[in-house]
């Protein structure tokens, strides 16, 4: 079987290089020796569901210390009760929301495979995320 010597397109005329297989213009085969052969799309076949995620807790926050805006780690245990900054001494009572004055910066939670802490945007509660250890799928929940 020769290969396409170049010249005009048997179907549009328009002239092509040598050792094309089809017309770049029509896409006509170029080579009369070679079938042309149908390909046919496969049926649509839908993928089984990703891992399900596992639901994950958050063990605590990274919130702003209302006073002196250093961040402090406060287990969720202790959210709605009155604690002390470590840094200033202020008094005040943990309920993270932007209505209180209390910025929270991230979350935090043990990844229930590998058992290394992550950190999480406060945005990502409620949606499903992978551990960057394991890869894990997890969905990260708010404490009871």
């Amino acid at each position: 079987m020769p290969a396409w010597p170049g010249g005009p397109c048997p179907e549009c005329g328009d002239v092509m290089p040598a050792n094309l297989v089809r017309c770049a213009v029509c896409r006509a085969l170029l080579n009369s020796d070679l079938n042309p052969r149908m390909i046919y799309a496969p049926d649509f076949a839908p993928l089984p569901e990703l891992r399900a995620a596992i639901d994950v807790t958050v063990k605590g926050y990274f919130i702003n210390c209302p006073k002196c805006r250093q961040v402090l780690r406060v287990a969720s245990q202790f959210v709605g009760k009155h604690v002390q900054c470590k840094h200033c001494s202020a008094d005040f009572h943990c309920h993270p929301g932007e209505h209180t004055g209390i910025l929270c910066d991230a979350v935090y939670l043990a990844c229930p495979k590998c058992h290394k802490e992550l950190r999480a945007a406060e945005k990502y509660v409620g949606e499903r995320v992978a551990c960057k250890y394991c890869g894990e799928g997890l969905r990260i929940t708010q404490p009871a």
